[in-house]
């Protein structure tokens, strides 16, 4: 039914190049608010979110304080209530103060959060993460796992692969994350629990996930734009190209292309994460994970995979609105958001 009202809306809502869609949805942002203001703000980064067409946007936890209980949520909340220009919808971190140690308060949260999640770190305890399957499978909720075994990274700062050994650059090899995503599926087999993977980047998650569904898993994923559109051979020796999960090879691209065009990867996020200007100079071994995205993203996708016949854009809108909001059970009013297809612009991050 969502699908086809896309359908009916990008059939007959263009006018003169202008076109009208739904509200998009983002399921994984970082405003950096409460604790780190400096870098983005609830009201900046909803602006920004609204900018890029998105009525919708699911900030991430790691704050200062962590929303770990329902008096550190307050915190959070109540400057969204005061300053969103968007529905914002927050998560609760999965273990109390991301620390991996103790669950957060799942019982007293789950009523206003999107989901549980340590994003920015992967919880490493296997039977801790297994209780909080169980306890959220309970509550109804989402556990959103950021994969990533931290023994594996080698502290690493770009993709373990020919840049990498090019440049001499330590390398964070694929298999940090899809050896936590193997594990992670085991969990949510035996456990029943609805899980989500964050921000997927390579070829063997891909395959992992594919495999999973096929079983009857539970499990749904996401992809960001930069992984879809850049791969390792492309980086320079700039903090603006350092993320986490960094860009990977060209052949995890186009599994990641592949992923969206077949389905097994559900949703399109920006993971929007800024940071200083003085954070992000220090080249791609010194400067901090993170890349902005949100006033980009729809211009960029529909630029480069629908123009180029990769998707069509009645499939970028249903990654973009529809998938995430059923996964996540957002039922706030869409509202629309209105492109003009046919206009081209330069991207200037002055602008943003």
């Amino acid at each position: 039914m969502a699908d086809s009202i896309i359908q009916t809306m990008t059939e007959k809502a263009r006018i003169n190049g202008w076109s009208v869609f739904p509200g998009f949805c983002d399921v994984h942002v970082h405003f950096r608010e409460p604790g780190f203001s400096y870098k983005e703000t609830i009201k900046t980064g909803s602006m920004a979110a609204a900018r890029g067409g998105f009525t919708a946007v699911c900030p991430m936890p790691n704050l200062n304080p962590v929303p770990d209980s329902l008096d550190t949520l307050k915190v959070e909340q109540d400057i969204i209530d005061r300053d969103a220009s968007i529905y914002c919808l927050p998560y609760a971190s999965i273990t109390c103060g991301e620390k991996g140690e103790a669950l957060s308060d799942f019982e007293a949260l789950a009523p206003y959060v999107a989901g549980f999640t340590d994003d920015g770190r992967g919880v490493a305890d296997e039977e801790l993460l297994k209780e909080a399957m169980i306890r959220a499978k309970k509550l109804g909720k989402l556990i959103v796992q950021h994969c990533e075994d931290a023994s594996l990274n080698n502290g690493g700062c770009i993709h373990d692969g020919a840049y990498a050994k090019l440049h001499g650059h330590i390398g964070i090899p694929s298999e940090s994350e899809w050896k936590q995503v193997e594990r992670d599926l085991s969990l949510a087999k035996e456990t029943g629990c609805a899980y989500h993977i964050c921000h997927v980047s390579c070829a063997e998650t891909v395959e992992l996930v594919r495999n999973a569904k096929a079983e009857g898993v539970d499990v749904t994923c996401e992809v960001t734009p930069h992984n879809l559109l850049l791969n390792d051979m492309m980086l320079e020796e700039n903090g603006r190209f350092k993320m986490n999960p960094p860009l990977r090879s060209e052949s995890d691209r186009l599994a990641l292309l592949n992923g969206i065009k077949d389905g097994t990867i559900d949703m399109i996020i920006t993971d929007h994460a800024p940071h200083s200007a003085e954070e992000k100079a220090g080249g791609l071994e010194k400067s901090l994970f993170g890349i902005v995205g949100l006033e980009t993203v729809f211009p960029l996708l529909y630029t480069y995979l629908v123009k180029e016949g990769v998707i069509n854009l009645d499939r970028l809108l249903v990654m973009m609105t529809t998938a995430p909001r059923k996964r996540f059970g957002i039922t706030a009013d869409p509202g629309i958001t209105v492109w003009n297809l046919e206009e081209e612009y330069a991207i200037n991050p002055e602008d943003f």
